[in-house]
């Protein structure tokens, strides 16, 4: 063989080695796209298998609430799984964001083809009360039976609705977990300027105004802009809603009687409102909350402070210590849970508590699967390693849950605050369980407009106030008139 012979040879084995290599290239990066794209969906939509269409018209269709964490998804995923070894039966489990499965579950109702099951967070508070109202979701009292005498009657109480089509009031709702507001808060920034938990105020104003003066003595320190309170204040962000209600709470408003009547027009309970509202946005108007809080989404308030923007902010669940578990230095000693300070009156704050609750439709094509799934999910037992799998986030509802040791241990700051909050404080609902026609106020976020308006629009409070007092008597004026006609 010449000389020649050998350079194409070796040419020819050159270009051979380059065409696999970009093959190879070609198909790790379709490999990657594919993984990426699959693992995309199924961080949304996670299917029990069914090897047909006709295997999967057949399992047990339920809409979920995406976790904040992929703990909270596999935990309720082996939940089901463990239902179908003992049952038979199949589950098709899909996870959405909170704001889409809200949007979703409508239309699948207009449509006519709702899920089986529903566990929407914000179902609870906006849509719940009204489909029972209407008639449209399956009466579940013998799911609840079974540990009925386990729950406290203000659990029972929040999904106790009343049925204007049976003219019957029922169990129409499952408890799943219960929330409150925290407070949550930098202890390390704290220390920075020589503070520590146990000097913070017990009282209404000293407790708030102790955060405005950590917020300047961190920014002379620091030389950069730290805000000393989270406070959420958008349309956006049911935060603002469900953080407003409890400060309404804290002044004693009360905006619907015990037969779920509106109270606005009493001069007392407008008096405050507005009230409230001035306090409330006094601290963005003085500086003390940060700018953008205007147009917070939901999870704003919890980006703020986990990125130190906010040096303590309001959340209704534990999301925020759930975030940062897997680093046990920040989760123990850096990040602080506290307790509300006393009401200006000087009296123990009574805390506001929602359920989470999941809902069977009346027109589910399963709905005996669906109840005996919902009764399952509830076992103590279950419902404990349920939560337990989830990182702590979910409070549980069960009172024999709430004696295991996890829930109570002291080393852990956020969950043993949390749930001493809850079994040795004062608690009642939201005002949506006393009436449906609330659950458009809470939809409409009333409060976050009336805040909106008065830092953005630069108005009064009074006439925030009045905006906000005007546009619910319309939304129950309407909601009594449709509903007796």
């Amino acid at each position: 063989m010449t000389s020649s012979d050998l350079r194409l040879k070796r040419r020819d084995r050159l270009r051979l080695s380059c065409r696999y290599k970009f093959l190879a290239l070609f198909l790790s990066l379709t490999v990657v796209a594919c993984t990426q794209n699959s693992q995309e969906q199924n961080s949304k939509v996670s299917v029990s298998p069914a090897s047909s269409s006709s295997i999967e018209s057949k399992a047990l269709n339920i809409w979920w609430d995406k976790g904040f964490t992929l703990e909270e998804d596999e935990a309720l995923q082996r939940a089901a799984s463990h239902w179908e070894q003992q049952t038979g039966n199949k589950v098709k489990l899909s996870f959405y964001p909170t704001d889409e499965l809200l949007q979703k579950a409508q239309r699948a109702i207009r449509a006519g083809k709702p899920p089986d099951i529903l566990m929407s967070h914000r179902a609870g508070e906006e849509l719940n009360p009204r489909l029972a109202w209407e008639g449209k979701l399956a009466d579940i009292s013998e799911a609840i039976a079974p540990v009925k005498q386990l729950y406290p009657n203000s659990a029972l109480q929040a999904v106790n609705f009343y049925n204007n089509t049976a003219k019957k009031r029922s169990y129409y709702a499952v408890p799943i977990y219960q929330a409150t507001i925290h407070i949550f808060y930098w202890r390390d920034l704290l220390e920075q300027v020589g503070r520590h938990e146990r000097d913070i105020p017990k009282d209404w104003d000293g407790f708030w105004d102790f955060w405005s003066q950590a917020q300047r003595d961190l920014r002379a320190k620091q030389k950069r802009q730290i805000y000393g309170l989270g406070f959420p204040f958008s349309m956006g962000a049911v935060e603002t809603y469900f953080f407003f209600e409890q400060i309404l709470e804290a002044y004693d408003v009360q905006i619907l009687n015990s037969q779920g009547q509106l109270r606005v027009d009493d001069p007392k309970v407008r008096q405050g409102i507005i009230k409230s509202l001035e306090w409330y946005a006094k601290f963005y108007r003085q500086g003390y909350v940060p700018p953008d809080a205007t147009n917070w989404s939901n999870p704003d308030n919890n980006r703020s402070l986990l990125n130190r923007i906010a040096l303590t902010t309001p959340n209704l669940t534990l999301s925020i210590a759930a975030a940062v578990r897997q680093n046990p230095n920040v989760y123990r000693y850096h990040l602080g849970t506290i307790e509300f300070p006393n009401k200006p009156s000087g009296k123990p704050m009574r805390l506001l508590v929602t359920l989470r609750q999941a809902v069977v439709f009346n027109q589910s094509q399963h709905q005996k699967l669906a109840k005996d799934f919902l009764a399952y999910l509830i076992r103590p037992e279950v419902a404990g390693e349920y939560f337990k799998a989830a990182g702590g986030r979910f409070l549980p509802v069960n009172r024999q849950v709430w004696q295991d040791p996890f829930w109570t241990d002291p080393t852990d700051p956020h969950i043993s605050t949390a749930m001493k909050q809850l079994i040795q404080g004062q608690t009642r609902p939201f005002y949506h369980v006393q009436n449906p026609a609330y659950t458009l106020v809470v939809a409409e976020n009333l409060w976050g407009k009336a805040l909106n308006r008065i830092v953005v629009d630069r108005i009064s409070p009074e006439q925030a106030a009045d905006e906000a007092i005007a546009r619910m008597k319309q939304i129950f004026d309407r909601w009594q008139r449709i509903n007796s006609e």
